[in-house]
């Protein structure tokens, strides 16, 4: 698949999981789906997920077997990312990647603060817009970003199949 064409199906991921509320039993519930995916199929994975805000609001957080501290630092940068461009991580560096320039040549930010890789999704609701980010690290940037969809597919009854990266 295209650049393109991954940048037209990660604006759709944006704009169609949007939840009907955020609330810590709702990131909950986020972060056991991706802990039992994660689980059932042997995945080492960090899940993250939070609310932003200043200071930001960690509600879920867990490191499966396999994962090491450098994943948990992984997770902080997908999540600045997130927080200061309210896309995925991945559709940052998928954009990066169209211009064919680096993060930092691009926006002039330290890349050991930001890491525009898969992984990390924007949690927005239709009263408030952009409140939280969903993270993963453990798997291939594209693996990352795909479990966290279908985790936000089951969560919002979207249907994953249709709204997943193409391998």
């Amino acid at each position: 698949m295209s650049v393109q064409d991954d940048i037209a199906v990660l604006i759709r991921q944006e704009a169609e999981l949007v939840l009907p509320e955020f609330s810590p039993e709702l990131a909950w519930r986020l972060g056991t789906t991706l802990r039992e995916l994660s689980l059932q199929r042997g995945l080492p994975l960090v899940i993250d997920v939070r609310r932003f805000g200043s200071p930001h609001q960690q509600l879920f957080y867990c490191a499966l077997n396999g994962t090491t501290p450098d994943n948990q630092r992984w997770v902080a940068r997908k999540v600045a990312v997130v927080a200061r461009f309210h896309k995925s991580s991945y559709h940052v560096g998928r954009l990066l990647e169209q211009d064919g320039l680096s993060f930092s040549a691009r926006y002039g930010l330290p890349e050991e603060d930001y890491a525009a890789h898969g992984g990390c999704f924007p949690l927005q609701t239709a009263a408030a817009g952009i409140v939280g980010a969903v993270t993963v690290s453990g798997l291939p940037q594209r693996e990352d970003h795909n479990l966290v969809v279908e985790a936000l597919c089951l969560l919002t009854g979207q249907n994953y199949a249709t709204l997943r990266l193409p391998e």
